[in-house]
């Protein structure tokens, strides 16, 4: 099963204001574990960066109203990819895998938005895999923020002194993992033959045994339950079975 782990940083908290995406970064999981596999892009918004979402992530000083020089983790904007050069990429990039993403609501408006004013078609909400829901069920009555929830389960996110979208999807995998259920889920009982870097098969079935198991009955014991069941008449539903 491939997931998405994803994260958006944008100029405010509605496109249909005008607010754009600056920033998409993403994590691959494949039956719940990293494969290494990564998608991080900056954008150039076309537009100036309110100071209140500078403040935020650090994206874009270049567009703030007067413009600034990059300071250290501070990035530019202004000869980044509008979202049309890369719209497409992304959305191969996801291709048709649950996107798992932190208030999910505001990301896939975000998204959406972008994709229908590209004439791309807008991702199903149903894809989305909400992880702040899920901590809001698990946990009710607490906290509830990325930050929070590397406090309870002990994620190092020292390196987050400002919110960056590929940062962020990492740290929100690790995240993701612990509240369903830890890194292995599924006991890593996934079989893991005919795939190259050890990612487990979708499609696995069970097969036949080529040499059946020998009977572990002995012969008086099959005589003794062949009687018993004698015993009952012919309405016993071992006769009508066997």
């Amino acid at each position: 099963m491939r997931e998405i782990v994803l994260d958006t940083e944008t100029t405010g908290f509605d496109p249909e204001s005008g607010d754009r995406i600056v920033e998409i970064g993403c994590v691959e999981l494949y039956n719940h574990m990293p494969t290494g596999e990564t998608y991080h892009v900056y954008i150039n918004p076309e537009r100036m960066m309110p100071e209140e979402a500078f403040g935020v992530h650090g994206i874009g000083p270049d567009i703030l109203e007067p413009p600034r020089e990059a300071e250290p983790g501070q990035v530019l904007l202004r000869d980044k990819p509008v979202f049309e050069k890369v719209g497409q990429s992304f959305v191969d990039f996801i291709g048709d895998a649950n996107l798992v993403i932190h208030n999910a609501a505001f990301d896939m408006k975000f998204l959406n938005w972008e994709l229908k004013r590209m004439g791309l078609a807008e991702i199903p909400w149903e894809r989305a895999v909400d992880t702040l829901a899920i901590a809001r069920k698990k946990f009710p009555g607490s906290r509830a923020s990325l930050d929070a929830l590397c406090a309870r389960f002990g994620i190092d996110n020292s390196n987050r002194t400002l919110h960056g979208a590929l940062l962020d999807s990492e740290i929100l995998a690790e995240v993701y993992l612990e509240l369903i259920g830890g890194r292995q889920p599924d006991f890593a009982l996934a079989s893991t033959s005919g795939q190259s870097g050890g990612a487990a098969q979708d499609d696995w079935r069970p097969t036949q045994r080529a040499n059946p198991l020998p009977a572990r009955l002995t012969d008086a014991e099959k005589a003794a339950h062949t009687e018993f069941v004698d015993g009952m008449g012919d309405e016993a539903l071992w006769k009508k079975l066997g």
